[in-house]
């Protein structure tokens, strides 16, 4: 039994929906149901009552959501003792960022940071964005770093937590180049020959930031999905072998541009988004601990804001 279905199972109990919770927890709906039904077949019987809607609970379900409530709390209270005692990791600084600034944006900004500053630790604890956020608002890491959207704004309560910007990315379309250099397919795309399409999965932060562009595209885009994943390196991985056209952070293909193993597949400005690159923290009066190299960084960039 995993800790993450009894989560799951508590955000069904809270929205009363399949798809309001698989969106919560950012996940697919068929997956979020499997992790259910592997939480029902561990209990040894049906937890939730899917004969009716909205959606409630059996009376085990019942009896089982005060159990669930009362053990991760109990979970996070020991954990959290726990690291009361660590000593050692005192000078690290916990950085939460989701995968598709792990891999481009943070490596990149880390190196800068660490030729203007005095030397400092620092871990990367890589996860979605629903993760991610949860790990600052439980107090696992001492920045958490996000892109933002005016339309999908993080949940985060602005009476504790403060942000800085970092800049700007930009969500635009990418494709694989063919022999003379142009995109092998390129938006709008036409009815009668639909353009490979590489979607994140339904739930995912940057899935929502592609609805908008769809949305606000003012013409129809003519896309068929053929594979998702919740990764923008995966859906990279997959452009560049020629699959389909996927909608991608600029900042994440600077090399594959440079070296035209990707191109743009779109008239320039067309069919993207321009998104902030923001990080988060505690407020210093919410926060037990806080330490001081995280203190002096956050400081660092405050100090680097435009006025």
């Amino acid at each position: 039994m995993e800790t993450k279905w009894l989560e799951d199972f508590v955000s069904l109990a809270e929205t009363r929906s399949f798809s309001r919770s698989a969106q919560l927890r950012h996940v697919t709906q068929p997956a979020f149901s499997r992790r259910i039904q592997a939480l029902e077949a561990w209990a040894g019987m049906d937890l939730v009552d899917r004969s009716s809607y909205p959606t409630r609970l059996t009376p085990a379900g019942e009896t089982l959501l005060a159990q669930s409530i009362e053990i991760l709390a109990n979970l996070q209270a020991t954990r959290n003792m726990l690291r009361s005692h660590q000593a050692t990791g005192a000078d690290m600084i916990e950085f939460a960022v989701p995968h598709s600034l792990a891999f481009s944006f943070f490596p990149h900004w880390l190196m800068e940071l660490r030729k203007q500053l005095d030397p400092f630790k620092c871990r990367l604890n890589a996860a979605n964005v629903h993760d991610a956020v949860l790990q600052l608002s439980e107090g696992h890491c001492d920045l958490l770093l996000a892109y933002h959207h005016a339309s999908q704004p993080l949940q985060l309560d602005p009476e504790r937590y403060e942000m800085l910007s970092l800049g700007h990315d930009t969500l635009a379309a990418f494709a694989r180049p063919d022999p003379d250099g142009q995109a092998l397919f390129r938006l709008p795309g036409h009815p009668g020959q639909k353009i490979p399409f590489l979607a994140y999965a339904e739930g995912a932060y940057l899935a929502r930031l592609v609805e908008i562009i769809v949305k606000e595209a003012g013409v129809p885009l003519h896309l068929d999905a053929l594979y998702e994943t919740d990764m923008a390196e995966g859906l990279k991985a997959m452009a560049m072998e020629g699959h389909g056209l996927a909608f991608l952070p600029a900042s994440s293909v600077k090399r594959e541009l440079r070296a035209r193993r990707l191109v743009p597949a779109a008239p320039p400005g067309a069919f993207e988004l321009q998104v902030a690159l923001r990080i988060y923290r505690e407020r210093p009066e919410h926060k037990k601990r806080p330490k001081p190299a995280a203190t002096a960084l956050w400081d660092f960039l405050a100090a680097r804001q435009p006025a």
